[in-house]
């Protein structure tokens, strides 16, 4: 099974998936993911991050994105934790694309 790490934007935030399916949308312009990854809650320990995308994407059976938004996508060998990174702070390294232009009074 092939597995693949989503990285793109939304709303300010970062949303990382994990997803069996990535391919170019019927729409230009898209991408567009199928297959959903999540947790199967085979331990005691539950993930409130995890659990909100799950309820987020609860029913989803066709995520279309616009190439723009997306950050990075990767193959990865397992499935890791998918989760939402805020943009904000001096911590964060990612840039939205495209950038917004300085305001230039004449």
């Amino acid at each position: 099974m092939r597995i693949f790490r989503v990285s793109f934007h939304n709303n300010g935030k970062v949303y990382l998936l994990h997803a069996q399916q990535i391919t170019q949308g019927e729409l230009y312009g898209f991408i567009e993911i199928r297959d959903l990854l999540f947790d199967e809650h085979t331990s005691v320990v539950i993930d409130p991050a995890e659990e909100r995308l799950k309820a987020e994407f609860d029913g989803v059976q066709r995520l279309m994105l616009p190439m723009h938004s997306v950050v990075r996508i990767e193959e990865v060998e397992k499935r890791g934790q998918n989760k939402i990174l805020d943009l904000d702070g001096p911590v964060s390294n990612v840039t939205p694309f495209p950038p917004p232009s300085p305001r230039r009074d004449r």
